[in-house]
C-alpha cells in the first residue's frame, strides 16, 4: 500500500490541471440565459437562425477531428449534436464526460435518402459500428447547433 501511495500522488499532480480547469474554445459565451436541449429538440423550427446556449454532459466526441460533440439532454435518452467548422474549434477526446457550455446556431439539415445513406455509413465509419443501409428509409432532417463557442468544465 505504501509502494502504491507515491504513484497515486505522482497520478493525480499530472492529471489535476487538466481535470481541473475550465477549457474555453472559440468565440466567448456572451449568452446569460440557457435553452434546454429538450425545448431546442421538441420545437426546432422556433429556434433555427437563432443563437443559444445549452448545458449538459459531452456524451460523445468526434474521433476523427474533434469536429463535433453530442450534448446529452435534460430529458434522459435525449441529445444534440454541436459541429464545428473543422480546424476553428477541436474538442479533445478528454472532454468526453465533462459538462460543457455551448453557444451556437440552431441550423436544419435536409439529407436526400442518398445523402442520409452517406451520413449513416460515414457515422458508423466514425463510430466503429457496422453500418445497416435498411436502417435508413428515406429522406432525413437533422436539427444541430452550430457550435461558435464553448467552455467545457
Amino acid at each position: 500500500m505504501k509502494k502504491l501511495l507515491p504513484f497515486t500522488l505522482l497520478f493525480l499532480l499530472i492529471c489535476h490541471p487538466v481535470l481541473a480547469n475550465d477549457i474555453s474554445l472559440g468565440e466567448k459565451l456572451i449568452l446569460d440565459k440557457k435553452t434546454l436541449v429538450s425545448e431546442i429538440n421538441d420545437e426546432p423550427e422556433k429556434y433555427l437562425g437563432k443563437r443559444v446556449r445549452i448545458e449538459g454532459i459531452i456524451i460523445e466526441v468526434c474521433a476523427a477531428r474533434g469536429c463535433w460533440v453530442e450534448i446529452s439532454s435534460d430529458v434522459p435518452f435525449q441529445k444534440i449534436q454541436v459541429k464545428v467548422v473543422d480546424g476553428e474549434i477541436i474538442f479533445p477526446m478528454e472532454a468526453k464526460g465533462r459538462t460543457a457550455a455551448v453557444e451556437g446556431l440552431v441550423e436544419k439539415l435536409e439529407l436526400s435518402h442518398a445523402q442520409s445513406l452517406a451520413y449513416a455509413r460515414h457515422k458508423a465509419d466514425e463510430q466503429g459500428k457496422e453500418f445497416d443501409p435498411s436502417q435508413v428509409t428515406g429522406p432525413t432532417k437533422i436539427y444541430r447547433i452550430r457550435g461558435l463557442g464553448a467552455v467545457i468544465k
